[in-house]
């Protein structure tokens, strides 16, 4: 089983849109797991039909037993992040500001504070209307974990291949270098950096490709919009060929692009777009490396 892993070291460089345009292409033989969990968007592209949703639980915090509480305030006293403030002569719990340590539920003289595992989101199995399978989550407001979350939609989308005896899968990681994108990382077989040619988007591919280094994993390159600033493309190419970073492809300005977005379509369904075809070639070359 081959695990594609598509990511970018800042938000806006069409990552996602590139992602969505080969699960269309490959339709049915892929399994899609959107592992942007903190602003999942594949869903707008692919229109999934979702078949199962189930709750997230990770971490834990802190509730009080208003009946056992003595008001003593020693939890107040101990909570380095002032989660348990005085409202209304009660002492509570401040769900966004308690980080479920526990030091409190340690203090308390009559155990009036139980430390309760949370739902930090949901992780949802759907089939597209391009009859692949889609495995996706949305983290709750303020909730953390999100890397215990990616983990659990790659494992079903890993569980769901094998199952339908699908031999690649094919995953929307999340921009930047932070425990989503390292947990995206996890198991990869081949890793597609998504850049565009400005100063920080070339800053933050260098930074991106650190990460993918460390994991020792093959990496290839889609430079998109290259043709907004022909200086530091030719600077991104320097640097794939430095670190021996295929290079895919360069994807010239289109605005078709946009307006695919705004009818909830991929880009390779637009006929009169300039990089359909550079999308449909890359997405066979990419086969090819990773068959390799």
């Amino acid at each position: 089983m081959k695990e594609i892993v598509i990511i970018s070291g800042k938000g806006g460089t069409g990552k996602t849109s590139i992602t969505a345009s080969f699960a269309y292409l490959e339709g049915k033989n892929v399994v899609v797991a959107d592992c942007d969990v903190d602003a999942a968007d594949m869903h707008l592209l692919l229109d999934p039909e979702v078949q199962s949703s189930k709750d997230f639980f990770s971490g834990v915090i802190a509730k009080i037993d208003q009946d056992e509480c003595t008001k003593c305030g020693k939890c107040a006293d101990v909570c380095r992040f002032d989660a348990i403030p005085i409202i209304n002569q009660q002492y509570t719990v401040i769900p966004l500001d308690c980080e479920g340590c526990g030091y409190c539920a340690r203090v308390c003289p009559t155990s009036a504070i139980t430390m309760e595992e949370q739902n930090v989101g949901k992780w949802q199995i759907s089939k597209t209307r391009v009859d692949n399978i889609l495995v996706h989550a949305k983290l709750g407001i303020g909730a953390e974990n999100s890397g215990k979350l990616v983990a659990k939609v790659k494992n079903e989308a890993k569980r769901i291949a094998k199952e339908n005896s699908k031999d690649l899968i094919i995953v929307d990681g999340s921009p930047g270098i932070g425990c989503p994108v390292v947990s995206s990382l996890s198991g990869a077989s081949f890793v597609i950096l998504v850049t565009e040619p400005t100063v920080s988007g070339l800053h933050d591919l260098k930074r991106v490709y650190e990460l993918v280094h460390k994991f020792n994993l093959k990496a290839g390159c889609i430079i998109n919009k290259y043709d907004l600033n022909l200086d530091v493309h030719n600077e991104i190419l320097d640097f794939l060929k430095k670190e021996n970073i295929v290079h895919i492809s360069s994807l010239p300005y289109d605005e078709t692009f946009t307006k695919a977005m705004t009818i909830g379509k991929t880009i390779v369904e637009i006929e009169k777009s300039k990089i359909k075809e550079l999308l449909e070639d890359s997405w066979q070359y990419i086969k090819e490396l990773i068959n390799d």
